[in-house]
């Protein structure tokens, strides 16, 4: 799970947690307490989630209300993807932008030439070498 789309989540729930006008500051220092919990802390999606629910018990307009629901139903439904503090520990990568560079390079850039055709297994098999070829630490 991308740890972007998490967020763009959360921004849209820091509407709900601080709502009034004078509450800006207040609204973004939550975000990135949240969002920094989120990516450095380990369960740090429990704990965030936890916190969305918490905001949604307050008294929200029904288009704030809506938007910590989204947030919740998006943390809840990927919550056993979203151990970003473990990932990071691990070196892993929490955003898609390597997985997306992956792409181009692996694909896009063999099979997309002009007059190309592929059919599945021939596909797969170019794939699986070309992976292997672009893997450095092999």
């Amino acid at each position: 799970m991308d740890v972007y789309h998490a967020t763009q989540y959360l921004a849209q729930a820091a509407n709900g947690a601080h709502r009034d006008k004078t509450g800006q500051s207040k609204r973004k220092a939550w975000l990135k307490e949240q969002c920094r919990t989120l990516k450095h802390q380990s369960n740090g999606a429990q704990k965030v989630l936890n916190e969305l629910k918490r905001v949604s018990r307050k008294r929200l307009t029904a288009d704030n209300k809506e938007k910590v629901k989204d947030a919740i139903r998006y943390f809840t439904n990927h919550l056993s993807m979203m151990d970003y503090g473990r990932y990071r520990e691990q070196h892993f990568p929490i955003g898609s932008g390597v997985t997306e560079a992956a792409c181009k390079t692996l694909i896009k850039q063999r099979l997309c030439r002009s007059g190309m055709r592929w059919k599945d297994k021939g596909l797969k098999t170019v794939l699986s070498l070309r992976a292997l070829v672009l893997t450095q630490s092999r």
